[in-house]
């Protein structure tokens, strides 16, 4: 240990989070939180996500191909990964700027040349012959690369500090039982084994369902689960049990007998008014005091302080008024597919003191095609939009949906209502302005029509049309402000710059800047070429702001992103009045 024998390096200590029983438990809030509870007793603290399988199983490199409605939103790293939308709860629970490596995937492990640290992927390794003509197998060849992926990326520091973490906490995807997820589940048993039981602490978040009328709480499918983990050479340290209702001490007595876990190590989450209630939660049941006893971090750990944390969750709870905001996308069926812009409104809501009430608006449901066929959600989609405080379109893909969305952008423009376009959403105030402005009634996206004769959007010259994945415009890239006095730039308090992460494909057409121009539509930020528009802002309007780049991917609890921090004074009537108050 440190401070022993000359100052020895502290070895890295791992903490893993498995699910059994049912997917969906929250397994990755719970790692978050642990993570959470960890920092607070003055511990460094990284994160890795393992997928192998969510909902189906897949043998994709990272999350980038794969469609929202399955796998929800694609969340984007500063390095430009696409990765697992978890990633983007640690990041938000721990302040933390993760990379591509530390979201582990199949295909990286089996494939892709998976990270600098690594070189090479397994399959390349074969064909370059570095296994001197062995049989390749599972088993060790693919269970030495995750481990060797595991070792290294937990060495890298993600909080801004230099030096190594002092816990790694690792969240495996899935349900323990899952076909796919064997070969990593062998390899964190062989990681365990050899870093040591004080370097290693296994947390199972399990499911403690309450049938019928009685309300009795069943232990039997977290015992069947824990019985499933053991046999695969893993025991758990601490159990974690889901449930609606606080679980009762005679059930945590029985879960210790037939699983083996003492019963102060039998932690319970149950249902909450928000989810930054869980690290109190963990906290309040002494998870931290289990986590350093089996890490024996005594000498390093302090006790808890989650004050602020503590502040926030009651904040929220005790808010009283909310503000309407209409969400118009094309994923709006499955809401974690907006995960982060849900998670930036609710930052800068409770920024201003209010509850974000979100307004799910297909896009596709206020086309006039959808008066005809679908009239009831037609019009509820109007009256949703129309009921509004502000509008805001996100990101998105394809060509559905898309005249929904112009016409919302119209709405917010005619009707002076604040409006936030992002990416997609940005595209869609160039055209809807071209067409309705401009006159250019067929003024489209290439991406939508290539035949139109007024591409007003169009395809990168950098990108790809023939592979999809990792050949967009990704990760942080910065954005110089043009204009001093526009609102984007006193919201950034000044900066000459910003540094936002990107997910695109297609972009402004520079060759239109001119008659854009004359329309009141103003761009006040580009990139450092000074040629890809990357802020618009109409004047003589309320807050009417569009942005190729994704904020919602950088705001964080105590530190909302500027921009949807605007949207909702705006759409309160308090913009001006702190625009007037900053200093900068």
């Amino acid at each position: 240990m440190e401070g022993e024998g000359g100052g020895a390096e502290r070895p890295m200590k791992y903490v893993l989070v498995t699910g059994g029983v049912v997917s969906g438990l929250g397994k990755g809030v719970t790692a978050s939180s642990v993570g959470v509870v960890l920092k607070s007793c003055g511990l460094r603290v990284t994160s890795i996500k393992i997928d192998f399988q969510q909902p189906d199983p897949y043998l994709n490199t990272d999350a980038g191909t794969m469609s929202p409605f399955e796998h929800g939103e694609v969340f984007v790293l500063d390095d430009g990964g696409e990765v697992d939308l978890d990633l983007g709860n640690y990041e938000r629970f721990l302040d933390v700027t993760l990379t591509r490596d530390n979201n582990i995937t199949t295909g990286k492990i089996y494939q892709a040349s998976p990270s600098p640290l690594l070189e090479f992927s397994v399959l390349e390794k074969e064909r370059k012959g570095d296994y001197l003509g062995k049989t390749v197998q599972v088993v060790p060849h693919i269970t030495d690369a995750v481990k060797n992926w595991i070792e290294l990326v937990a060495s890298v520091p993600v909080d801004g500090k230099e030096g190594a973490a002092d816990v790694c906490v690792i969240e495996l995807g899935g349900t323990v039982g899952d076909i796919e997820s064997m070969p990593f589940i062998e390899a964190l048993r062989q990681l365990s084994f050899s870093v040591g039981k004080e370097n290693f602490c296994l947390i199972h978040v399990s499911l403690v369902p309450v049938l019928g009328v009685v309300g009795e709480q069943k232990t039997k499918p977290t015992q069947h689960s824990v019985r499933e983990l053991r046999a695969l050479g893993l025991t758990p340290d601490l159990l974690v049990c889901r449930s609606s209702q606080p679980i009762q001490e005679n059930t945590k007595v029985k879960l210790s007998q037939f699983c083996h876990v003492s019963v102060s190590n039998i932690l319970n989450i149950h249902d909450v008014p928000n989810i930054w209630h869980v690290p109190l939660l963990l906290r309040s049941q002494g998870a931290h005091e289990a986590i350093v006893k089996q890490l024996n971090l005594f000498s390093k750990a302090t006790p808890p302080d989650l004050m602020s944390w503590t502040q926030m969750a009651e904040t929220y709870d005790n808010l009283t008024n909310s503000v309407k905001i209409a969400m118009v996308g094309k994923y709006t069926g499955l809401t974690d597919s907006y995960l982060s812009v849900t998670k930036a409104l609710l930052h800068a809501c409770v920024a201003c003191s209010l509850r974000p009430s979100i307004e799910w608006i297909a896009a596709s449901d206020l086309e006039d095609e959808s008066a005809a066929v679908t009239p009831e959600a037609h019009e509820l989609a109007w009256r949703m939009l129309k009921g509004s405080s502000c509008i805001l379109v996100p990101g998105g893909f394809g060509d559905r949906g898309v005249q929904g969305m112009v016409l919302a952008a119209k709405y917010a423009r005619e009707h002076k209502i604040p409006y936030l376009g992002i990416c997609l959403g940005m595209q869609i105030s160039v055209i809807e302005i071209s067409r309705s402005i401009l006159g250019l009634q067929r003024a489209n996206s290439e991406e939508f029509d290539p035949q139109t004769p007024d591409p007003v959007v169009i395809f990168m010259p950098e990108g790809s049309r023939t592979h999809m994945g990792s050949t967009m415009r990704l990760g942080t890239r910065r954005t110089f402000i043009k204009e001093p006095d526009c609102i984007t730039s006193k919201l950034y308090k000044g900066a000459a710059y910003v540094d936002e992460r990107h997910r695109h494909r297609y972009e402004v057409n520079p060759n239109y800047l001119g008659k854009l121009s004359s329309t009141g539509l103003e761009f006040v930020g580009n990139d450092e070429s000074g040629t890809r528009m990357e802020v618009l802002e109409l004047r003589d309007h309320p807050y009417y702001i569009g942005v190729q780049f994704h904020p919602e991917f950088k705001s964080r609890p105590a530190k909302p992103s500027a921009l949807f921090l605007g949207l909702i004074l705006a759409a309160t009537g308090q913009l001006q009045s702190y625009l007037d108050r900053l200093r900068f």
